[in-house]
């Protein structure tokens, strides 16, 4: 990042050029930081009311800890997370051939 170009040999249009697409480049990453930052807040909002809910008294065994939706015997069973430990719903899972497991949409996002 310190390092300084030498576009002494270069013509106008060249730097010009190369001028674009470093602008460019900070556009992006501007957008990307945006991005990673807006992920992180989620995160954090999840996780404080993550922790609120479990505060209940069982929440988690009735209910998935990320959409509140009731847990049926048959029709939406309960799943652990294999990260987080906190019953999840199948909406809000993906299963993890590599791990043989459960792992909750908040958890792939963290990773």
């Amino acid at each position: 990042m310190g390092r300084k170009l030498d576009l002494s040999s270069l013509s106008n249009d060249e730097a010009e050029h190369v001028l674009r697409v470093l602008q460019r480049d900070m556009q992006l990453r501007q957008k990307e930081e945006e991005r990673l930052s807006e992920m992180k807040q989620e995160l954090e909002e999840e996780g404080t009311r993550c922790s609120l809910l479990c505060k209940q008294h069982k929440f988690n065994e009735h209910c998935c800890i990320r959409c509140c939706t009731p847990f049926t015997f048959l029709l939406n069973p309960k799943r652990p997370c294999l990260e987080c430990r906190y019953n999840i719903c199948k909406s809000c899972c993906t299963f993890s051939q590599s791990e043989r497991g459960y792992i909750c949409a908040s958890c792939q996002k963290s990773r």
